[in-house]
């Protein structure tokens, strides 16, 4: 017996009738109620029951990944000499770990206090951080993920100085009020040893010596502890005496303090750009004292005081001179002079110059042994902003070049782009053109941060990442198997030219600084077509070509304004609809791009753009090649508005973008505008709604100033430059007509959201009377039914407005080929008009079997190739049409997302199959269609943080996790999801964090990272001599368990620090790899946690004991008290 469905009883009911806001969103603002108010309507059938959605919520996790970039705000450096790994420490908590190319992990702490130092557990795959909270942590490497094993938080002491000498289990911590602490390092306890500040110093002396500044173990004597004290006092401690060995004075702040590897003689570094030389047989004073870049002064006084040296390195070669390398300490009178690093080798002295200011560096030498020679081979300087490694085997001290992506931040990142699972051949080509571009000069030696294993992992597709850049350069980056490498850089201001001071008030007003600003691209990888929207209202088309040519660029400026205040009364019932570009509103005076300039009527600008295009032949490079340039042009005094959307399509050969005045649509082939229009010009006869009219403003003087693009300062404060606005100005003015214009002026997807995140969004409806001028904030084109009950699809370019308008326009293109660059297309509204909630995000086109339809593209072809000399090849096209296959059927799904809904239509019947209201208290700053698996979903990404995957068709729910609270307009401006689960945004102005929303990644993670630790040999300690060993140091080994230990030592105070064991046990180890490594820190922690018990049980033991002893006694003295008498005497 055939089953009733009485869904389709009620598919002729719900196809006549509109949608409306049926439906109840969440009141939490993240998820919503889905709403399927009925199928479809005639032809197209119930795809409902046609179509199996194979995606459940089992499909779905999110995961952070993988962080490139430089590290943000770095504050602490360290090396591992064995494992040649290195280790950088954040103001924001962060540890960055860095070895080969590939081997690159993040972790935080959870308390997100700055981190103070870090010490690597040599060759033992663990690694020791003190923060600013006063915290220690003890990090497990020897797992994919590190985590924390054991923590120490000092209550009473503000740490400042850590040292952990080579093969020791006891670190050595001083404090700021001058007191130095010892804790073991397997267990993090501290012991009951301390130094106290007043038994260092002499009694005598009166004042507080200051906080710790160093701590170091004598190379000559493990046995002596080197302190050194901010107001320059040194101690030699003797451990096992406890008491100061001998104390050395100096009249100026020490910053730090370097061993010669003999341990004879040290030498300090000090506030007045000095450096000192002590030798430990006579501490009275230095027997060296040298400022290396202070002035000498004639009559032999002391040379004048420099700035500090703010840290030295002493490292000795067997074979020449020993290296002093130290940062600072340059002279007072060259204050522009940049920071520097000054390597003294013999009576050479070499300054190199650093373009960001010194965090701290590091000499790599040959040893991990102090007391031998050090042979130092390389030294890794942390910047600001930058991480150098300089090549010390060379003379000129070359640099290495830098395999890890830490360039990104070269110019603010303004936007980004994601594509994964791209042609495979793109990478291989875009590398091949982005090489010839490689600087020379650098080391010829490999990279010697070159620890860890990386293997390339199961995930083998090709994917890109593309950032924008405040300069305007573009950047295509390399990101297959979750690692990131440079293929090409294109610039795209070199198609301008250069503004010369003075001259840039004369042409454009709007933005002074970072007029190149890249807002947004779009890329087509199978055409190579790639397209760019300029802050400064221009778009490029570029198209890749493997040949050099030499010619002048092409372009166009398009009038796009809408004079809203001209209209006296809406007569919305009496505009005919348009049927081509030619019916606009009158005060639109230029259809068709003009390459004439008005002249200016006084100050009034008219007709001129913002920018000027290089009129001569430019030569361009194998690459991206500029093929045509669209610049906005000012309207009677008013500068053009930003773009806020913007849409190519290489088969038909057209682009399109949009502002909050209108949209333009031009044809790159043709080099022809077809259409230049207002958005209310785009309905026709069919606009929903009843605009208010407003009288002719008084003045547009203002408008220059007034009017001004929004800066990228807004996003990045602290890394570009100030871009000038006149925002703050409007403040002053009364005129409540100029507010409410440069309200509606602002862009809608970005600046109005920038005021706050969590306020309730109005909707379309309520917001008519205020935003008069309705922007265009999407574009897509694609192979559609353009009208209800169309029988064949054609070509369409979908526009979305910030009101939750979609206007379908249709597409007349030459039948043939050959009449592609002759006839002229025809762009004109199909009438069709859908309407949603919030500005409208995102198209996507679904074949009647739910499978994603491709847009259709131009196969690529190079345009100066020296096979085809002449134009008469044919264009390859790939339309990806329903109609060009009998099995696609005869209907379609379109996918509309908005900022609260998204909605799924039936086409051609135009029927809404599906609502879903994602949220009603926020809104979505990103949505894409993309596809997992073999099917396909829609991903969102909402203000308040949530992350949510919806099915396709019926937006079911299946995924809603609150991942990230957007508290910077940098997350939303760059958030973006691709194919295959993935996903970036730029979590820092310096990185990229990337992550899955895919359950398989999650679970194939572990075996895509790179290991930290790998088993290596600690080298062996050179051979010393009979001699040596007999008169060049101590006689007796040094028992740190033995001194430190809590049977001699006894039990720290409880008060002074508190033990906190950390999650990096067991169960961070589960998450390591499998093998030897996962089992041998199994094994390792296991020994630990038994050793832990096994103490436990020792003194357990001991305290029965004493308890068994104790009864003993007493017993034995009850014998003896009764022993004499008698029975009955009891």
């Amino acid at each position: 017996m055939k089953k009733f469905n009485f869904r389709k009883v009620l598919d002729g009911l719900t196809a006549a009738s509109p949608v409306g806001s049926s439906g109840g969103g969440s009141g939490s603002g993240a998820g919503g109620g889905s709403v399927h108010p009925g199928g479809t309507a005639g032809a197209a059938g119930t795809p409902r029951e046609e179509i199996q959605e194979t995606l459940t919520s089992d499909y779905f996790q999110i995961c952070k990944t993988v962080r490139h970039g430089f590290p943000y705000l770095p504050t602490a450096l360290a090396f591992d000499p064995v494992q040649k790994i290195l280790a950088i420490g954040t103001r924001t908590g962060a540890i960055r770990i860095l070895g080969r190319p590939g081997v690159d992990c993040y972790c935080q702490h959870e308390s997100g206090a700055a981190v103070l130092q870090l010490q690597f557990l040599i060759n033992e795959g663990a690694l020791v951080s003190a923060c600013a909270d006063d915290a220690l942590h003890l990090w497990n490497l020897r797992q994919k993920r590190p985590a924390i094993l054991h923590s120490l938080k000092f209550n009473r002491e503000r740490i400042t100085y850590c040292h952990l000498p080579f093969q020791s289990k006891w670190l050595y911590v001083g404090t700021e009020r001058g007191n130095t602490h010892i804790v073991n390092i397997e267990s993090f306890i501290l012991s009951g040893y301390v130094i106290m500040w007043n038994k260092a110093i002499e009694l005598s002396t009166k004042t507080h010596p200051g906080p710790v500044v160093h701590l170091s173990d004598s190379p000559r004597d493990e046995g002596k502890l080197l302190i050194g004290y901010e107001n320059g006092t040194i101690v030699f401690w003797d451990l096992r005496s406890k008491r100061a060995d001998l104390r050395a004075y100096y009249d100026e702040a020490i910053h730090s303090v370097a061993w010669h590897h003999e341990g004879k003689q040290f030498m300090c570094s000090h506030s007045d750009g000095s450096l000192t030389l002590w030798n430990l047989k006579s501490p009275n004073r230095p027997f060296q004292t040298t400022i290396p870049h202070g002035k000498v002064q004639r009559d032999g006084k002391k040379p004048e005081s420099c700035k500090p040296i703010l840290k030295v390195e002493y490292k000795t070669c067997k074979n020449s001179e020993p290296f002093v390398i130290f940062s600072g300490g340059l002279s007072y009178d060259k204050p522009c002079r940049r920071p520097s690093l000054t390597i003294m080798h013999g009576k050479a002295i070499t300054v190199l110059e650093m373009d960001h200011p010194i965090v701290d560096f590091l000499t790599l030498c040959e040893t991990p042994y102090p007391n031998e020679f050090q042979e130092p081979y390389a030294v890794v300087v942390l910047l600001e902003k930058d991480l150098i490694v300089v090549d010390l085997t060379q003379s000129n001290f070359p640099i290495f070049e830098n395999p890890y992506p830490i360039d990104i931040h070269e110019s603010p990142v303004t936007c980004t782009e994601y594509f994964a699972d791209c042609p495979p051949d793109l990478i291989p080509v875009l590398y091949s053109v982005g090489a010839k571009h490689k600087k020379q000069g650098y080391s010829n030696k490999e990279w010697p941060i070159n620890g860890g294993a990386w293997n390339l992992g199961a995930q083998t597709y090709p994917e890109i990442i593309i950032t924008g850049h405040a300069d305007g350069s573009v950047k295509f980056w390399d990101a297959s198997a979750i690692t990131l490498q440079m293929l090409y850089k294109l610039k795209t201001s070199k198609v301008f030219e250069k503004q010369k001071v003075g001259e840039g008030k004369a042409t454009a007003e709007i933005v002074e600084e970072d007029p190149f600003a890249v807002q947004m691209m779009y890329w087509c990888p199978e055409s190579r077509i790639f397209c760019v929207a300029g802050v400064s209202a221009y778009v490029i088309v570029y198209r890749f070509s493997k040949h050099e040519v030499n010619t002048e660029i092409a372009s166009l400026e398009v009038r796009l304004q809408c004079e809203v205040e001209d209209i006296i009364t809406p007569e919305p019932e009496t505009n005919p609809p348009f049927t081509d570009a030619s019916s606009q509103l009158p005060s639109l005076k230029s259809l068709s791009g003009s390459t004439n300039t008005v002249a200016c009527e006084g100050t009034m600008k008219d007709s001129i753009p913002c920018l000027s295009v290089k009129a001569r032949p430019v030569r361009m490079p194998p690459g991206y090649q500029a093929d045509l340039i669209i610049q906005l042009v000012w309207v009677d005094g008013e500068p053009p508005q930003q773009i806020t959307s913007l849409a190519v399509n290489s088969a038909y050969g057209l682009v399109a973008f949009g502002n909050c005045n209108g949209l333009a649509v031009v044809d790159f082939m043709q080099k022809t505008v077809l259409l230049s229009m207002g958005t209310l010009d785009l309905y026709g006869s069919s606009d929903p709604y009843q605009r208010q009219p407003r009288s002719p403003r008084k003045s547009r003087q203002f408008a220059a100033d007034n009017f001004c693009m929004r800066g990228l300062s807004n996003f990045y404060p602290d890394l570009t430059k100030r871009i000038r606005t006149s925002y703050q100005s409007l403040t002053e003015l009364n005129d409540s007509a100029v507010s409410l214009e440069l309200e509606r002026c602002k862009s809608p997807t970005s600046e109005n959201r920038e005021n706050s995140f969590s306020r309730s969004r109005s909707s379309s409806v309520s917001s008519i009377d205020r935003d008069s001028k309705e922007a265009i904030t999407a574009l897509y084109f694609m192979e559609s039914f353009a009208r209800k009950n169309d029988s064949a699809v054609s070509s369409c370019l979908w526009v979305g407005t910030g009101l939750g308008m979609v206007i379908i326009l249709s597409l007349n293109l030459p039948a043939s080929d050959d009449l592609r660059q002759s006839d002229p297309v025809m762009v004109s509204p199909s009438g069709t008009i859908l309407t949603l909630k919030g500005a409208v995000l995102t198209f996507a086109c679904l074949d009647c079997m739910g499978t994603l339809t491709h847009r259709p593209y131009e196969v690529w072809r190079d345009p100066h190739s020296a096979d085809d000399g002449d134009k008469t090849r044919k264009r390859k096209l790939v339309m990806h049409s329903p109609s060009s296959s009998q099995d696609m059927g005869d209907h379609q799904f379109a996918v509309i997302c908005s900022e609260k809904q998204a909605k799924v239509f039936s086409l051609p019947s135009q029927t809404c199959l599906y609502v879903h209201n994602i949220t009603e208290t926020s809104f979505l700053l990103r949505a894409d269609v993309v596809t997992l698996c073999n099917s396909v979903c829609l991903a969102c990404f909402c203000a308040n943080g949530h992350i949510m995957t919806l099915s396709l068709p019926s937006l079911r729910p299946l995924l809603d996790i609150n991942y990230l609270p957007v508290t910077d307009m940098r997350i939303a401006r760059t958030f973006c999801f691709t194919n295959e689960g993935q996903a970036l945004y730029l979590s820092s102005p310096t990185e990229i964090q990337r992550l899955t929303y895919s359950q398989e990644m999650c679970d194939n993670l572990q075996d895509m990272l790179g290991d930290l630790f790998t088993p290596v040999e600690t080298p062996e300690a050179q051979n010393r001599g009979f001699l040596k060993g007999l008169f060049g140091g101590s006689g007796q080994a040094f028992d740190r368990e033995e001194l430190f230990g809590e049977a001699t030592a006894g039990k720290a105070s409880r008060s002074l620090a508190q033990h906190i064991p950390g999650s990096g046990g067991i169960e961070g180890v589960r998450g390591a790899a499998g093998g030897v490594i996962g089992d041998l820190t199994r094994a390792r922690i296991a020994l630990d946690e038994r050793g832990q018990k096994l103490g436990e049980l020792d003194e357990r033991t001991a305290s029965m004991m004493a308890s068994a002893e104790a009864f003993s006694k007493h017993a034995h003295e009850v014998m003896l008290k009764y022993k004499d008498k008698k029975w009955y005497q009891f």
